[in-house]
């Protein structure tokens, strides 16, 4: 990720954008734009859906329209669509590190505002489901309450008015152009937080660009430092995934030399668009074996440019043999970094056992060590929370 820009003052307020930099969003258009279209007799494409980012609802709709051919006014389709969308709200989760913003910001009296190209009225219902989240901004800005939405900076501009502060004062974060352009547009200091994947190199406008919220660095803008870090790790919430053993492509073992793993994109689509890309680890538990630790990486795996989102898991152990076909869990607790590009192989082999010497060390830590007694490491019908997997691909030694 892009390292911040120098900056000739101190940070006193943050501006938000909420839709894909708070809110996974994309998840329930999908969900209601989608059997639309199907309906309509049209095929939904995905990779249409990243030109509806940072537009505003009716923008939104034109683009929508326009690409599949449908027989319908932008007001028509508006009035048809909204509806769903309305009952959809409740079911948008945060992204990663999302309530960990807010609630920091919060805690340590920082001014911060929201401000969106959604309707001021549709704010207000998507942050009435997340609890505390309405109280902890100074200053909430729809899109329509402004002349012009992103990448006009009018809206940043009114929630700097609204905050009684200048724009050289504030630090916007956002996930798309328009709205890195607006905030660069109004004077302010701009974090990219790209919610389309693999699209960095398209966000240099930006003062920064990180892979996702839990990469944020406050003290880098002169605001508090976030203090939940451990000995070079985050603890996330834990999440849980399992299924047998089978044999995958052989990339970790006869390219890398490491056992590494691979659940299929189209079998945890779903599981996999709610967590951020990046380093974790946690423990592994094999049916037959045992419990181990093991570190794991999720994302595009930038230096073999992979065209899916997969979830690689390495168990930190040296097995005599295959254990093809054997059940596999997942426990995962903890953040290490950002996916990153490498130079050349050997650079990114030495990271690998970077961070597998990272993961060794903090799984001693209590606040990581409790969960090796998890039930699902044992028998996932015992964790009510945990993610059913189907099929985990695992070049085991």
């Amino acid at each position: 990720m892009a390292a911040p820009k120098p900056f000739s003052r101190l940070i006193s307020h943050v501006i938000l954008d909420l839709d894909g930099t708070l809110l996974n969003t994309d998840s329930v258009v999908s969900k209601v734009v989608k059997p639309f279209i199907v309906k309509n007799g049209k095929t939904w494409d995905t990779k249409k859906a990243h030109k509806l980012v940072g537009k505003t609802p009716y923008e939104a709709a034109a683009v929508v329209l326009e690409d599949y051919g449908l027989p319908y006014s932008t007001e028509e389709f508006l009035s048809m669509i909204t509806p769903m969308f309305s009952e959809q709200w409740c079911n948008i989760k945060p992204l990663p590190g999302a309530n960990r913003l807010i609630k920091h910001l919060r805690s340590n009296g920082v001014p911060t505002a929201l401000a969106s190209n959604s309707p001021r009225s549709n704010i207000e219902a998507k942050i009435s489901c997340h609890q505390g989240w309405k109280e902890s901004f100074s200053a909430i800005v729809g899109g329509d309450e402004v002349e012009k939405g992103k990448p006009s900076p009018d809206i940043f501009f009114e929630a700097a008015k609204r905050m009684n502060t200048t724009p050289s004062n504030c630090l916007v974060i956002e996930d798309s152009l328009p709205g890195v352009t607006a905030g660069k547009a109004a004077g302010m200091h701009v974090i990219a937080v790209p919610s389309v994947p693999k699209k960095t190199a398209e966000f240099s406008t930006a003062d920064e660009v990180i892979n996702s919220l839990l990469d944020l660095r406050p003290e880098d803008w002169g605001l508090p430092p976030f203090n939940d870090w451990i000995e070079g790790t985050l603890p996330i919430e834990p999440w849980f995934i399992g299924g047998p053993v089978i044999k995958g492509f052989g990339r970790g073992s006869k390219v890398l030399g490491i056992p590494t793993a691979n659940l299929p994109a189209d079998n945890f689509s779903e599981l996999v668009s709610e967590h951020t890309s990046g380093v974790y680890f946690g423990w592994a538990g094999l049916s037959t074996h045992g419990i181990y630790k093991m570190v794991m990486s999720i994302g595009w795996n930038p230096y073999f440019d992979n065209t899916e989102k997969t979830v690689e898991p390495w168990l930190l152990h040296d097995f005599d043999e295959d254990f093809y076909g054997e059940e596999l869990r997942l426990a995962i607790v903890g953040y290490i970094r950002p996916q990153a590009n490498f130079h050349s192989l050997e650079s990114l082999i030495e990271r690998i056992h970077e961070d597998g010497r990272i993961a060794e060390k903090a799984l001693d830590l209590p606040a990581y060590a409790k969960y090796k007694d998890s039930p699902y490491l044992r028998n996932p019908l015992q964790q009510g929370s945990a993610t059913d997997a189907s099929q985990v691909e695992l070049n085991s030694k």
